[in-house]
């Protein structure tokens, strides 16, 4: 009996390390929240993002930061990268710990105005 509680312990003890010990990778990138979907994306990757607390936490974070709704904004994390089991990225990142966020460096892209809307507000006001 003593031999088998010990076993039983033993066992838990190294299944639980298992767990806790995953590996951490370092993330450098921007990182965007719209909606219900979250990217990060780096000189060479780009990972969808597990929507979770630390990810919602991250979101505010970013939000003063950003120039416009869709501006992207430089963060530094470190999570477990994992296959997607869903449609999507190949890979999803699952943050654990914000490490930092920084301010946007490049400028915004440049806005092209529709010549189709130019010349709709053009001839409504001819016809004025």
């Amino acid at each position: 009996m003593k031999k088998l509680f010990i076993l039983f312990a033993l066992s838990t003890v190294l299944f639980s390390c298992n767990s806790k010990n995953e590996k951490l990778d370092l993330i450098r990138g921007e990182f965007i929240l719209l909606d219900d979907a979250a990217v990060i994306k780096g000189d060479d990757f780009i990972y969808g993002v597990v929507i979770n607390e630390l990810t919602n936490e991250l979101a505010k974070k970013i939000k003063p930061l950003q120039r416009e709704e869709y501006d992207m904004v430089p963060v530094v994390i470190k999570g477990i990268i994992k296959p997607n089991p869903e449609q999507g990225w190949e890979e999803i990142v699952e943050i654990k710990e914000i490490i930092g966020v920084s301010t946007p460096t490049s400028e915004l892209p440049t806005k092209i105005k529709s010549l189709e809307k130019e010349n709709s507000d053009t001839n409504s006001d001819k016809k004025s």
